[in-house]
């Protein structure tokens, strides 16, 4: 089965990144917006209890961390994508960094940037015609996460959440 681990902004930021997805993202019925914290990777039945332990302890070993979103911008030319960029953290980085190093899955195939998926799958034509109009409405939003979730695939390609895990020392 496959799995992933995701932070989910709030409500609000769900909302707008959604305005944009509806039509501009395929996968908009299948996950809510989010930060990928780790890429998608493949476990069974007995690998995951493993896996979930050990996301327990390494959030246990965090705090909350501030989610700020100032700009929007684009993978292009390497993909046809537009996000909200998240501005990376210490905080941010090193749950990134404890997630993905000697962890369950293979590591990352591109460097991390932290980000909420607005568009994705444009042609080039699609991504040119949109993008500025995107930048020009912006985005400004700071909140505080304080939890991360485990992740997998259904069969129909939705994704649903298989754990919770707070942020924190006193977990």
């Amino acid at each position: 089965m496959k799995y992933g681990i995701v932070a989910f902004p709030s409500k609000k930021l769900q909302d707008l990144a959604n305005g944009y997805r509806k039509r501009y993202d395929p996968h908009y019925a299948l996950i809510t917006p989010h930060m990928t914290i780790k890429d998608v990777f493949e476990a069974d039945d007995k690998e995951i209890e493993q896996v979930a332990d050990a996301i327990r302890e390494v959030a246990r070993k965090h705090n909350p961390f501030e989610l700020k979103v100032e700009k929007v911008s684009t993978f292009a030319p390497i993909t046809n994508t537009i996000f909200f960029k998240v501005t990376p953290n210490d905080e941010i980085l090193e749950l990134h960094k404890d997630l993905n190093e000697n962890f369950f899955g293979e590591t990352p195939e591109y460097s991390f940037v932290p980000h909420i998926t607005i568009a994705q799958k444009l042609t080039s034509g699609e991504h040119d015609d949109i993008i500025g109009q995107i930048k020009m409405f912006g985005v400004d939003h700071t909140e505080t996460i304080d939890r991360i979730h485990l992740l997998y695939q259904l069969e129909n390609g939705s994704w649903t959440v298989y754990e919770t895990f707070r942020l924190d020392e006193d977990n």
